[in-house]
């Protein structure tokens, strides 16, 4: 009876090897009716010692290849499972062909199913953490400035009226769906095409400043009133450009350029440098016209204190449409150079960052313009960098977190002013 309870230990043991690691050249064989195997040769040599793994509904298997290079792995159903090659374990200099260490496959009318590998010379090509840190680093930078285009406008509308302007993420689409229309429709020369739309974009936010938001205000609606008239503008825009350009996605000239090797592992485009070389001449113009002219000097009289402006002579209603206007042209561009980053056009692509530039102008300080651009900066490194760690479908996540974390311990931002009661 002793020896009966040791074998079905026994059996019950060997029952749970598939779970693990293996040594030998096949696993499972014995238990399942279903069973994969193949040959692991380089130019015709076997490879031993290679680690092959199975892995689908819950079940997951390894087996080490033979002096002959040959693996059997046995499954419990007739489905489809993921076979992978462990590439450290092959020996130095020998390779899998690019993108089939990893293959899905299902068995046909057999039970039987036959997986071979494509093995040739090569060398492995890996890139360190720290040059990935530093390519991630640089992609970062440049959202971050193109971010800033669009932050930087909608804090200065904050600033001034104390709007927060949902439909600011529709001038950020408008600019790119008409620099498309210039470019593409009317065969303007991109370069043309570009200025124009940057313009009409500054345009309508003229039309909507003096059509809807200075009638409003004039009538004295309350800022949360304002809000939600913003937020019913955002859904009529974006769903009219729906209906006129469709669900698809849409490339501007240029778009999607061969990469040239900087240093290490960074590479752009460039329409990449282009790009972050004209967010830095944009954003110190915008800090020239804010610091050393007449009318962006009131601009920050308002900001500071609206009715002492109005008081000392500053025409305000003329100062809020023009930062209106710039507020519009500003996120125009930054519309065309997120088209050029992400890359393509889409009807809602305003909208999918519309909560990064609210994240930026709040980590910065609200209503600085200052504030905004450091605010984007810093987010648009966290979303880069962060997929060194995280899903990159999670990567606006990180920033959303670090902007938590920060207004814990400063609640009035980066570059904000805390504000004194009493």
């Amino acid at each position: 009876m002793v020896l009966v309870f040791a074998a079905l230990c026994a059996a019950f043991a060997l029952s749970l090897v598939p779970l693990s690691a293996a040594t030998a050249d096949e696993v499972g064989t014995d238990e399942y009716d279903f069973i994969f195997s193949g040959n692991v040769k380089n130019d015709g040599v076997p490879l031993e010692d290679v680690l092959i793994s199975v892995s689908g509904n819950g079940y997951e298997a390894e087996v080490e290849t033979d002096a002959e290079g040959k693996w059997r792995i046995g499954v419990p159903e007739k489905d489809t499972y993921e076979i992978t090659l462990d590439e450290s374990t092959l020996p130095d200099g020998v390779i899998v062909a690019e993108g089939s260490a990893t293959t899905e496959v299902e068995f046909g009318l057999t039970s039987n199913k036959s997986v071979n590998f494509f093995l040739g010379e090569g060398v492995r090509v890996t890139v360190s953490f720290w040059d990935q840190l530093a390519d991630r680093a640089v992609n970062g930078l440049n959202f971050g400035l193109m971010l800033a285009l669009a932050a930087i406008g909608a804090s200065l509308v904050f600033g001034t009226t104390g709007l927060s302007n949902f439909a600011h993420a529709e001038f950020v689409t408008f600019g790119a769906i008409a620099a498309m229309v210039f470019s593409t429709y009317l065969s303007m020369p991109i370069l043309i095409a570009i200025p124009l739309a940057v313009i009409l974009s500054g345009a309508l936010g003229f039309v909507l400043d003096l059509g809807l938001f200075r009638p409003l205000r004039r009538r004295g609606i309350g800022i949360v009133q304002l809000m939600i008239v913003s937020i019913g503008l955002s859904l009529a825009l974006r769903y009219t450009f729906q209906y006129f350009i469709g669900g698809g996605t849409y490339q501007l000239p240029g778009a999607g350029a061969a990469e040239i090797n900087l240093f290490g592992a960074v590479s752009l485009t460039v329409t990449d440098m282009v790009s972050m070389v004209v967010s830095v001449v944009v954003l110190l113009a915008v800090a020239y016209w804010l610091q050393r002219t007449r009318v962006g000097k009131a601009t920050r009289a308002i900001s500071d204190n609206a009715s002492l402006a109005a008081a000392s002579g500053i025409d305000v209603d003329r100062v809020i449409r023009i930062v209106w206007i710039l507020a519009a042209a500003l996120a125009g561009l930054s519309g065309i150079l997120w088209a050029y980053f992400r890359p393509g056009i889409k009807w809602d692509m305003g909208a999918g960052i519309l909560l990064l530039i609210f994240a930026a102008i709040t980590l910065g300080g609200l209503g600085t313009a200052f504030g905004a651009l450091v605010g984007s900066l810093v987010v648009g490194m966290i979303v880069e960098v962060s997929t060194l760690w995280i899903p990159s479908d999670l990567k606006y996540v990180g920033a959303l977190i670090v902007l938590i974390l920060v207004l814990l311990v400063r609640p009035q931002g980066i570059l904000g002013r805390r504000e004194r009661i009493g």
